[in-house]
């Protein structure tokens, strides 16, 4: 009798652990944050971890009576390990909603996943325009190449550049840069006399370079991704490509705040076109450098920084509109349509594209106060991907 009432007890004692395990499980929230954390992109990860963890710290890790767990992985910008993480993610660790996705390869691979599992996938990094086309459930929070392209391809023939090569990663977002730069800039009356793709891994600037300087263009127009601007500066300054009269004009990614004081001097007068300046003056950008720079011993926030907290504030405002109680379908459709000031400036998310819409400004680098910043002096508002608006 005594051991069949044992039983009885462990077994009641066993379902209420199970039954409050449920509970537990049913008031976590999980994001699934898949990023570069190692290898060449390893500075896209790091920037939008750290934005990541500082919204989390500004605005509470509760809401709508949802703990929200944040679950980094490795993907080492190898897309097949980005499959392999997305699958476990959301097999074993049944997130509520996947992100990050550093390179666009690795967003690519993770959309069918994203689409069979129906779990929002708010892209916070990667930027060629037909990502968010690869799965209705993708929703993308940092930019796309063509929105910037297009903006330098109007700015440089106003201001006496009217021969331009073109030098980009071999991969979507440099043919996406290339594509609608070169179609801008040969509308508005210049020419494009060559158009150069480095290899994505282990690229080696110094042919093309050289090929850039016996060609003698006016301005070279160049994209790399997050990180590598600094291995081009350096290149372009030390075969005296400045000193011959060529310009070097480009998309944001070339001066990435990131590295820009690592530059040097050099890197004084390049003009670019992008969507985020750590100078951008707003009252609301300066206190998030300042907030970013305190929690991340010193360091300034970048374009990718901006791309990871604007998409925690979508995750977050999705979940507040369906008050913790709605799937993956409701969390997306409250997801669309989102307008918000962030530190980039004002942006939406287009409810039809599910993609970004922000300005696009034209940025110098200059000197204050003994540091390099990207200084705004000019603006095109609103500014839609060009790749959705024909």
């Amino acid at each position: 009798m005594q051991k069949r009432r044992f039983l009885q007890a462990t077994a009641l004692t066993l379902a209420a652990l199970a039954a409050a395990s449920s509970m537990a499980q049913d008031n976590k929230f999980k994001i699934g944050l898949i990023l570069p954390m190692t290898g060449q992109q390893a500075t896209t990860g790091r920037q939008i971890e750290a934005a990541a963890r500082l919204y989390m710290a500004q605005n509470g890790d509760t809401v709508a009576g949802k703990k929200i767990e944040l679950i980094v992985k490795d993907d080492t910008s190898i897309p097949d390990v980005t499959k392999r993480l997305a699958q476990e993610l959301v097999v074993k660790d049944k997130v509520n909603v996947l992100a990050g996705f550093g390179i666009t390869p690795s967003a690519f691979a993770t959309a069918p996943i994203a689409t069979q599992s129906k779990t929002p996938m708010v892209v916070m990094a990667a930027a060629t325009s037909s990502i968010t086309q690869a799965s209705p459930y993708v929703v993308r929070t940092s930019f796309t190449l063509a929105q910037a392209a297009v903006a330098m391809g109007d700015w440089a023939p106003k201001n006496g550049i009217k021969k331009v090569v073109t030098l980009v990663s071999d991969y979507g977002p440099g043919i996406d840069a290339e594509k609608y730069f070169k179609e801008r800039f040969i509308f508005n009356g210049g020419q494009v006399p060559e158009s150069l793709r480095v290899p994505m891994r282990n690229p080696d600037f110094a042919p093309f370079l050289q090929k850039v300087r016996d060609l003698k263009p006016d301005a070279l127009f160049v994209f790399v991704p997050s990180g590598a601007g600094a291995a081009v500066m350096k290149q372009f300054l030390e075969r005296g490509m400045d000193k011959a009269g060529i310009k070097l004009i480009g998309t944001g990614d070339v001066t990435d705040d990131d590295q820009l004081n690592d530059m040097g001097d050099g890197a004084l007068g390049v003009v670019t076109s992008h969507h985020y300046s750590a100078a951008h003056p707003s009252a609301l950008n300066k206190k998030f450098v300042e907030a970013f720079g305190k929690a991340n011993k010193g360091m300034r926030p970048n374009f990718m920084a901006v791309g990871g907290y604007d998409g925690m504030r979508v995750i977050y405002e999705a979940l507040r509109a369906t008050k913790g109680q709605g799937g993956g379908d409701a969390l997306l459709a409250a997801m669309k349509g989102q307008i918000f000031e962030s530190p980039r400036g004002p942006m939406f998310i287009d409810a039809q594209t599910r993609d970004v819409v922000h300005n696009i400004y034209l940025r110098k680098v200059e000197k204050q106060n003994g540091q390099l910043y990207n200084v705004e002096f000019d603006v095109i508002k609103d500014v839609k991907d060009p790749g959705k608006t024909k």
